[in-house]
C-alpha cells in the first residue's frame, strides 16, 4: 500500500471516531435541549465547505442544520443587520452552522465597498455586545477562523478553474479576493482584535492540511461543548404484519422505470 492510501485510511479511521463522538453529541444536544451556534468564516477557499460537511454528513440535519445565507434582499437590507441571522437561531436541542454569518460586515462587506466605513466600524463596536447578550440568553457559540496560506489559496483556485466539476466554486467575489489579499488581511486582523473576547472567542484553524484542519476542527468542537454518553436503548425490528399482503411487485410492472446505465 502506497503512502498516500496509507494517510488517507488514518485520516478516515481518526474522522470516523470524531465523527462517532458528534452522534454521542448529537443525542446529549437534544437531550439536554442544548442551543449550540457554531460559525465558520475565513479566506476563500479556505475549505469552510469541506469543514463543515466533515462535521455534518453523519449527523442528523434536524440537530445541525447550516445555514449559508444568500446576498441580502432590498427589504433584509433595511432591516437592523443581525436581524436576517437571528431568524436562524437555535431552538431547544438543535445546532445552528453558519456558513458565514453577520461578519460579512467585517469581511467582504469592508473590503468590496458593500458598507460603509461608519457601518463597518458601528458593527465591531456592537457585536461582542450582541454576542455577550447571545451568550449571557444560554447559547453556546464557537468561531472558526479558517486560515489559508496564499501560496494554498493561488493552487485551490487554480484548481477549480481547470475542473468542469469545481468551476462552480469560483464565486464572483472570489477572483477579486485574490487581487485584495492584504486588503482582506487588514480587514481580519480589525475583526479579531475588535472581537476576540472572553465571552465569545475566535479559534484560527490553519487549514493548508484540509484533511488535517477538519480532525483539528472536530475534535476542537467535542472539546468545547462539554457532554455525556447517554446509553441508547436497544433496537429491536417490528415483524412484518402478513395480515394484508399481496404482491405488491406487480402493480409497478407497468409504470415507467429509470434505465440503467451500463
Amino acid at each position: 500500500m502506497n503512502e498516500k492510501k496509507t494517510a488517507r485510511k488514518a485520516y478516515e479511521k481518526q474522522l470516523r471516531k470524531l465523527q462517532i463522538e458528534l452522534c454521542h453529541l448529537q443525542t446529549w444536544v437534544r437531550h439536554k435541549g442544548l442551543r449550540v451556534i457554531i460559525i465558520f468564516e475565513g479566506r476563500d477557499g479556505a475549505g469552510k465547505g469541506g469543514t463543515i460537511r466533515a462535521l455534518t454528513e453523519r449527523v442528523s440535519p434536524r440537530v445541525f442544520r447550516t445555514v449559508a445565507l444568500p446576498a441580502p434582499s432590498d427589504r433584509e437590507k433595511s432591516q437592523m443587520y443581525i436581524q436576517r441571522y437571528m431568524a436562524h437561531f437555535p431552538a431547544a436541542g438543535e445546532i445552528t452552522i453558519f456558513d458565514r454569518s453577520w461578519y460579512n460586515r467585517a469581511g467582504v462587506e469592508r473590503v468590496m465597498g458593500f458598507a460603509s466605513s461608519e457601518q463597518v466600524e458601528r458593527f465591531l463596536e456592537l457585536c461582542p455586545q450582541i454576542e455577550r447578550t447571545i451568550v449571557e440568553n444560554g447559547i453556546i457559540l464557537l468561531k472558526y477562523w479558517l486560515e489559508v496560506s496564499d501560496e494554498e489559496q493561488l493552487r485551490r483556485f487554480e484548481k477549480r478553474a481547470e475542473d468542469p466539476m469545481r468551476q462552480w466554486k469560483l464565486s464572483p467575489m472570489d477572483l477579486p479576493s485574490r487581487e485584495r489579499w492584504y486588503e482582506y488581511s487588514k480587514a481580519r486582523d480589525a475583526m479579531l482584535e475588535a472581537t476576540d473576547t472572553k465571552h465569545a472567542p475566535w479559534y484560527i484553524l490553519r487549514s493548508d492540511d484540509k484533511k488535517s484542519a477538519r480532525l483539528n476542527c472536530l475534535a476542537h468542537i467535542l472539546g468545547r461543548i462539554p457532554y455525556k454518553r447517554i446509553k441508547a436503548d436497544a433496537i429491536k425490528l417490528p415483524k412484518r404484519d402478513k395480515k394484508h399482503a399481496y404482491d405488491d411487485q406487480a402493480p409497478l410492472k407497468k409504470r415507467r422505470f429509470v434505465p440503467e446505465v451500463h
